[in-house]
């Protein structure tokens, strides 16, 4: 425009190098890059620390051109800037982050862009990498799996133990040893194979639970129900974990308008099913009813196996599940996310009235509590953090089968 106000080329010729760049940048950059990903995720307790190193694979793609894009998991607080340090043949990064409540969640490969010098055109970098994952929570969950459980399932091949006491448990089978005494020998199986076989047995073999969510819809609102069901999975994995590294056989289900379970089981496998069943799962849109739930539950686990109940008990429907679930023959303990812990505080009240609020809370919610400890013992799990009282109460046998 001012060239042609003025009858005179000279600022076209001023921005002929800009108008060329976009064009040069498109025709002469990378048309296809790929790169190769390695990261990881480390850091204790509330700490979560993600370094990464990004190597391109064409060696016309510097690393300085490239630009990273990672979305925050929900849970995850920004603890201090991420740090970038570029070389000759790779960009490496570093993210900090605050777990600010017990999480398991997946972090997805981020986008990686490879701009131009002048930032005018963007292309995408194809990488080559896995999702990493994050898991945090209460540090008392790694002891839990001292606790002795209740057998309901006999593995293939396996005898029930008709004395239990200093001679242990039956539960399975292997090469004999020069010290193994004679009358350990089993002789059926040495036949067969031709080799010396012995039973094995184990003093303090544990058996069987199973971890029910509840994460049906409530009052408190979406957010507060996405939050508590945040930490409700990562308590049910971190649990399963716990009793999958003891041998435990370990079942999964979750209900909200209807059940999804994970069967018993003691695998590698089997933790990667209970992990991906907790990471797809989210609060339903409609809430079932408990008995329901109690019914699906014969379909998929034997009545008596110890059952695990996490649940905000936020209204009078949840409280009726202990019930329905006692009558299927499922002896239950209740670990429950207290719902005042997720629901923030009303902006502009007073100190006062937060306290009136807060007490007014308590004394309902108490209220709830006493209705479910008539048919199971119930935790009030106040501080996300912390999960003595829950390992307390396992050790001293509350978590024993009950009978209706």
């Amino acid at each position: 425009m001012l060239g042609l106000t003025g009858r005179t080329p000279v600022p076209l010729f001023l921005a002929l190098p800009f108008l060329l760049a976009p064009l040069g940048a498109a025709l002469l950059g990378p048309r296809r890059a790929d790169a190769v990903l390695d990261w990881n995720a480390s850091g204790d307790g509330v700490d979560v620390t993600i370094h990464g190193r990004i190597v391109p694979n064409e060696v016309t793609l510097r690393p300085r051109e490239l630009r990273l894009r990672l979305d925050r998991p929900p849970g995850l607080l920004v603890r201090a800037p991420p740090r970038f340090e570029y070389s000759d043949d790779a960009l490496s990064f570093e993210l900090s982050w605050n777990a600010h409540e017990p999480l398991i969640t997946q972090i997805p490969v981020p986008d990686v862009l490879w701009v131009d010098p002048l930032g005018l055109v963007e292309r995408p970098v194809r990488l080559v990498a896995e999702e990493l994952s994050v898991e945090r929570y209460p540090p008392e969950i790694g002891r839990l799996g001292r606790v002795r459980l209740m057998r309901t399932i006999a593995l293939p091949g396996e005898t029930r133990s008709r004395t239990i006491g200093s001679s242990g448990e039956f539960f399975g089978l292997r090469i004999a040893l020069p010290s193994d005494p004679p009358r350990q020998i089993n002789w059926t199986a040495t036949a067969r194979s031709g080799r010396p076989w012995v039973n094995e047995f184990h003093l303090e073999r544990t058996g069987d639970i199973l971890v029910l969510l509840d994460l049906r819809p409530t009052e408190l609102g979406s957010v507060a129900d996405e939050r508590i069901a945040g930490v409700a999975r990562a308590a049910a994995f971190g649990i399963a974990e716990t009793f999958l590294r003891e041998k435990a056989r370990v079942g999964i289900a979750t209900y909200g308008e209807f059940l999804s379970a994970v069967p018993l089981g003691a695998s590698r496998s089997q933790r990667f099913r209970i992990r991906r069943t907790l990471l797809d799962a989210r609060v339903s849109a409609v809430a079932g009813p408990s008995e329901r739930c109690a019914i699906a539950m014969r379909r998929y686990f034997p009545a008596g196996v110890t059952t695990i109940v996490i649940s905000p008990l936020a209204d009078e429907e949840a409280t009726h599940l202990v019930p329905h679930l006692r009558r299927r023959g499922f002896p239950t303990v209740v670990l429950s996310p207290s719902p005042i812990t997720a629901v923030p505080d009303p902006p502009g009240a007073s100190e006062e009235d937060l306290a009136l609020v807060h007490r007014l809370l308590h004394l309902v919610r108490r209220e709830r509590l006493a209705k479910v400890w008539r048919d199971a013992p119930v935790i009030d799990w106040e501080e996300y953090w912390s999960l003595a009282r829950f390992q307390g109460m396992l050790r001293a046998g509350l978590g024993a089968r009950r009978r209706s």
